[in-house]
């Protein structure tokens, strides 16, 4: 199922996810819902924060990126990340990201080049790998959704500033809907 995206403003995306202790049922539905979510908005990534749910879950693949990417070991893509962490960070890479919790908002962002990921997969195994490149950049930007950090608490001042009436508008669209009735809702209330 499609879920509807939250958009920037909405207090969960400030959320740190609590810790997912046991895969059921329900985590492995949301997680293929968040995996179709994210296709079907063309995103790379997408954190459960991202759809209304303060856990640490998040799906990635940018398999279908034309951007350099690098795993080791290889894992097929999507990735799905419970309660990951990321260690050794190294390098420095600059380049634009966006975000689907905050649409038309592009900046340069200043990530590590390479990082290792350490996180559970659906069955509970823990997974560690080495990541480079685009795969680097969207773990730590999803791994801060996890965080309650969003990529604009990551810009620099000026592009901050040339930003901040696109990001007041956006943050007063989504407080006047917060009062409303919304796919999003009735998707969680299910669960």
């Amino acid at each position: 199922m499609i879920l509807e995206i939250t958009k920037y403003g909405h207090p969960v995306l400030r959320e740190k996810g609590k810790r997912i202790d046991r895969i059921t049922p329900e985590i492995r539905q949301l997680a293929a819902d968040m995996i179709e979510t994210m296709y079907a908005a063309s995103g790379v990534g997408l954190a459960a924060q991202q759809i209304g749910q303060p856990l640490q879950l998040t799906v990635i693949d940018v398999s279908q990126s034309e951007q350099p990417w690098g795993m080791t070991p290889s894992l097929p893509q999507p990735v799905i990340l419970v309660n990951p962490q990321l260690l050794h960070p190294a390098g420095e890479q600059v380049g634009q990201e966006g975000c689907l919790s905050i649409p038309e908002v592009a900046a340069d962002i200043r990530r590590a080049e390479k990082i290792t990921v350490r996180a559970q997969d659906l069955d509970g195994n823990n997974i560690t790998f080495e990541c480079t490149g685009l795969l680097a950049r969207a773990a730590q930007h999803e791994v801060d959704h996890l965080n309650g950090i969003l990529f604009v608490d990551r810009m620099d001042a000026a592009t901050r500033v040339s930003l901040a009436g696109q990001l007041k508008r956006l943050q007063k669209e989504t407080l006047a809907t917060l009062g409303k009735p919304s796919r999003l809702r009735r998707a969680l209330a299910k669960l």
